[in-house]
């Protein structure tokens, strides 16, 4: 099967030696994911919702280089620095994956990679028809 990995371009990335997502056959891996936007600022520092919303905006974004969709996603994985905030992050989770209902965690981690990073999400997908990846 052809593998196809899916970078966003970030300086991070040839460091650390990952890509934003990967799609072997039918199969998609998002790695974790936060709120950062395109030149690494992080969006909504403070606020656990907006946080989430950008994660999942940037996980939309990664599962379309490789020709997913939101809807295909199978499992997301949750890891926030505050599990007190867990009904805002939830409430973001819950807009976006609503309809698709996807098998999730949700789990307190001490730090995140950047202190005034709240949640970082993973996401796995399997994309069901015969849609293929670009390039």
């Amino acid at each position: 099967m052809k593998r196809q990995n899916f970078a966003t371009g970030t300086p991070w990335e040839p460091i650390v030696g990952y890509s934003r997502a990967v799609r072997i056959g039918n199969h998609v891996f998002v790695s974790g994911t936060t709120a950062t936007a395109a030149g690494g600022a992080i969006v909504g520092k403070g606020d656990a919702y907006a946080q989430a919303r950008q994660a999942i905006a940037n996980i939309e974004r990664a599962l379309a280089g490789v020709g997913a969709v939101l809807g295909d996603v199978v499992r997301t994985r949750m890891f926030v620095t505050d599990i007190a905030q867990w009904e805002a992050i939830g409430r973001a989770h819950g807009e976006a994956f609503r309809d698709i209902r996807p098998a999730t965690s949700m789990v307190e981690v001490g730090r995140l990679i950047d202190p005034d990073l709240l949640v970082e999400i993973e996401a796995d997908a399997i994309v069901a028809d015969a849609r293929v990846g670009p390039g």
